[in-house]
């Protein structure tokens, strides 16, 4: 027995994909499409990031600059002139920038790219998050 499952998104949601599947090559990936994905967590005391950056040569096509407390992943995805039927890549510059933990030694950042992802590693001072401080206060 075959059972239809209705998909249920929301009337935004889909108008948004809409948007973003029809939008000129300069304006896609503002729906719901993000251009540059995304991931980090801390293991052993350090903070990683990584993005999907597939097909892209990292010695010419990327680039990861630290300042301010900012780590900032930029570069660029080449079109190759072909004669197509269908296009869904995202082609152009791109910038993704995420605040780095406290206590980053940005001396220590190392940064490697393996099948496509992009893994940058910032050693912390400490490994554990720091306690929230709870402020008092005054009535004058």
């Amino acid at each position: 027995m075959n059972k239809q499952v209705a998909r249920t998104t929301s009337p935004l949601a889909d108008m948004l994909e809409w948007l973003d599947l029809g939008a000129p090559k300069a304006r896609r990936g503002v729906g719901l499409a993000p251009y540059l994905r995304v991931e980090d967590f801390v293991e052993d005391g350090t903070y990683v990031l990584r993005a999907e950056v597939p097909g892209m040569d990292p010695d010419k096509d990327i680039s990861v600059t630290v300042q301010g407390g900012m780590l900032t992943i930029s570069g660029e995805r080449r079109e190759e002139k072909k004669d197509r039927n269908h296009e869904e890549f995202h082609y152009g510059s791109f910038q993704r920038s995420v605040s780095l933990p406290e206590g980053a030694d940005v001396d220590r950042i190392e940064a490697s790219y393996t099948d496509g992802v992009l893994e940058v590693r910032v050693p912390t001072s400490s490994g554990e998050k720091q306690e929230a401080t709870t402020v008092p206060v005054k009535r004058s």
